[in-house]
């Protein structure tokens, strides 16, 4: 079995990897601009907010579940440290403390939905995110909320290191720490289990309830993160903003490999799913595709991609059956 997802994973690498070089060589010769440094450090930056999110995605994912709250929860985030900071004066860091408390505390709620009521996650998630987003907009009015542009903080993390969008540092760090922990901790390993089978699981002495509340927690932190460095780059909390990121996030896992019915997925597919993700989005923005026929076209390649990759999977599960 684990041959098997070793060989599953290595085939949506090597398909992803080839996708990806190809986008690379059609859009430098026909998309106008898209080797320009500018455009390639905002790859960087657009890739950040989906792929901190899309981490804790494939977590949840592979435990059989789905959160579909992801695209407010970001959202009201940037609100929530905007405010901090605007109109309640607290000091940044500060700011960002209370940001990841509120969102930590609405990832449990939903958890605890889940785990000890049984609601199921996709019903928990889609009341969260009308409620988040709710919230957000009634509270601003719709209107943003701006930083200070004196702020150090907010700078350095809408800024750069090494030449290097901070965001895109957060990224990597976050992909390292929870691949760790996905594979190399008792944690990890029961995400696997109950996505393999909740019940077997719960029989061998894994508490599936608090694995469970943990895991929608662990969003919210990453949602608060995507959050707070959204706020930076824009300069203020926008209560409309991240809008269908929640559908960006579950593409790029299941993209990279992750099975949705739990079990199996890989942090490096999820890695790539974003990198593709988000050269789709920058590609049709720069071949000047009509903004309405952009959702058609992504979607169209995404279910072209999954449908790929699942057919790879079983032609792979049936060479190893034999």
């Amino acid at each position: 079995m684990t041959r098997l997802s070793s060989n599953t994973t290595l085939v949506n690498v090597v398909g992803l990897l080839g996708a990806i070089i190809l986008l690379y060589v059609y859009l430098s010769s026909s998309a106008t601009g898209f080797l320009n440094l500018s455009n390639q450090l905002g790859l960087l930056r657009q890739a950040a907010l989906v792929g901190v999110a899309a981490t804790g995605m494939t977590l949840v994912i592979i435990a059989g579940e789905i959160d579909v709250s992801v695209g407010p929860a970001v959202a009201l985030s940037s609100v929530i440290v905007a405010e901090s900071v605007h109109n309640w004066g607290l000091p940044t860091i500060v700011a960002i403390i209370v940001t990841i408390i509120f969102a930590v505390t609405w990832g449990a709620v939903a958890g605890a939905l889940r785990a000890r009521f049984r609601v199921p996650s996709f019903i928990a998630t889609l009341g969260l995110w009308s409620i988040l987003r709710g919230i957000g907009q009634f509270w601003t009015n719709a209107i943003p909320v701006p930083l200070p542009d004196s702020d150090p903080i907010m700078n350095v993390l809408a800024g750069s290191i090494f030449g290097v969008p901070t965001p895109a540092w957060g990224m990597i760090i976050i992909f390292l720490v929870i691949a760790f922990v996905a594979r190399r901790t008792s944690y990890g390993r029961s995400v696997f289990a109950i996505g393999g089978n909740a019940a077997a699981a719960r029989l061998a002495g894994i508490n599936v309830a608090r694995v469970r509340i943990i895991l929608f927690a662990t969003m919210g932190l990453l949602a608060a993160i995507s959050g707070i460095f959204l706020a930076a780059r824009l300069g203020s909390g926008n209560a409309g903003a991240a809008d269908g990121l929640e559908f960006d996030v579950i593409a790029a896992v299941v993209i990279g490999g992750t099975a949705m019915s739990g079990g199996r997925g890989s942090l490096i597919g999820t890695f790539l799913g974003v990198i593709f993700i988000t050269l789709i989005g920058n590609g049709l923005v720069l071949l000047g595709v009509n903004s309405f026929l952009q959702n058609v076209i992504r979607g169209a390649i995404i279910v072209a991609a999954v449908l790929l990759n699942v057919t790879l999977s079983r032609r792979r599960s049936s060479q190893s059956e034999d």
